[in-house]
């Protein structure tokens, strides 16, 4: 299964990434994970959210460029290895990564990782065949 994730083009100017969390927290949008990365012009926010239809709603009426898109994330055991081991099982199927990153969970043994890759139904079958889960977006949110 994936998950949608919401992207966020931001111009690189200070408080624009305050603005952004503010009208998110205002509209009690509950942000699970975030990354941002950025060039010298612009910047990319990727958010993952309990709301992706109203986050997108909002921002698109605040002025911003936003996209949706699909994702996959992963629950690994916070311990030494577990990425690696994710890793190794896309790697195997040739399937690229394209982004990652974390997120952290309510339960200390665990974290999450939001994966895009090239090809979301491989990765799927590929983590499927080697025991690993795919997180729902309410496993995400409420470690269920």
């Amino acid at each position: 299964m994936t998950i949608e994730q919401i992207s966020v083009f931001l111009e690189n100017k200070p408080g624009r990434l305050a603005e952004i969390t503010k009208i998110l927290g205002d509209a009690g949008i509950d942000l699970r994970a975030m990354s941002l990365a950025d060039t010298a012009d612009f910047g990319v926010l990727r958010l993952m959210v309990d709301n992706p239809k109203r986050t997108l709603e909002l921002l698109q009426s605040s002025g911003c460029v936003v996209s949706a898109t699909q994702v996959l994330a992963v629950r690994i055991a916070d311990r030494p290895g577990s990425l690696a081991a994710v890793l190794a099982v896309l790697a195997d199927a040739k399937i690229s990564v394209e982004y990652a990153y974390a997120s952290i969970t309510r339960n200390k043994e665990n974290a999450y990782v939001i994966f895009r890759v090239d090809d979301n139904d491989r990765a799927l079958a590929a983590f499927g065949e080697s025991g690993i889960k795919a997180a729902s977006a309410a496993e995400l949110f409420n470690g269920k």
